[in-house]
């Protein structure tokens, strides 16, 4: 545990101390918890929580208590509902407001790029617009059958960057984000996995134990192997000149070197589960 963490009870989770109420970032068994926790607005991503889900990102990162991250939202109605668009008027109209915002956003972009820990997104009604954008960040999205897709700018009159348009082209293809950008409609859950925007589907008593599931699963292998392959995979989606290769090899090269290498082949001889240190 680090010095941004505080313990409550032995049986309950670890609360990372943020400074709103509108994120909660907890963790549990190996696993970080970061809720959207603004259920009255459908978890509306407002200015304070882009400040505050940077931070516990970059709590979960430091924290080597955390092998993996998952991304939820409080209540039943929305993971994210997308920017919560009555901040617009006071925060992104004159130029040194939108860049103020605009910045905030840049943050919480990098957490979510340095984070080298498994990421899932846990989602349940609405997931758009800035909401899928967040979601765009994980690993791995698991949605319930209520859940509803979509980026709706064409209909408030806001411009996407290329980047974020870069990464949902490189998840579903030209055509599809096309569809999605140039309707402005919402899509299903069952559409959402056809075009291959989210990864599973599950009915709504299902979800958080299939995603318990999977991040039990996820925390339970070698942390080095895993922050390798997450980075190699991020590689892989850059353009060839750009890819970091060394960096690839080097996480690999220190998998190997790992006692975690050692501990994973006693373990197999020994016919029992490995215990993995993530060093």
């Amino acid at each position: 545990m680090t010095s941004a963490t505080r313990a409550t009870t032995a049986s309950e989770p670890t609360v990372v101390e943020l400074p709103t109420t509108k994120i909660v970032a907890e963790i549990e068994d190996g696993v970080g918890w970061l809720t959207y926790n603004n259920p009255e607005r459908r978890n509306a991503l407002s200015f304070e929580m882009q400040i505050g889900s940077a931070m516990a990102l970059r709590r979960f990162q430091e924290d080597a208590a955390v092998r993996v991250v998952v991304l939820r939202g409080a209540g039943d109605r929305a993971f994210v509902s997308g920017a919560d668009i009555s901040e617009f008027e006071k925060l992104r109209t004159t130029v040194e407001a939108r860049k103020r915002y605009d910045q905030a956003g840049r943050d919480t972009g990098r957490a979510f790029a340095a984070l080298e820990k498994p990421l899932i997104a846990m989602i349940r009604g609405y997931c758009l617009g800035g909401g899928l954008a967040t979601a765009l960040n994980a690993d791995l999205r698991i949605a319930s059958e209520d859940s509803l897709f979509g980026i709706p700018a064409g209909r408030l009159g806001v411009g996407y960057g290329f980047a974020g348009i870069k990464v949902l082209v490189d998840l579903v293809g030209p055509s599809r984000t096309s569809e999605i950008l140039l309707t402005a409609r919402r899509f299903t859950a069952a559409e959402a996995h056809h075009m291959g925007l989210i990864d599973r589907v599950t009915t709504v008593d299902e979800l958080e134990g299939a995603v318990r599931d999977l991040a039990g699963r996820m925390a339970a292998n070698a942390p080095l192997t895993l922050r390798a392959a997450k980075r190699a995979i991020k590689e892989a989606t850059k353009d060839p000149e750009r890819r970091d290769l060394d960096r690839v090899k080097q996480l690999v090269e220190a998998c190997f070197r790992s006692e975690d290498y050692v501990e994973g082949r006693k373990a197999f001889l020994e016919k029992r589960p490995p215990r993995f240190q993530g060093r």
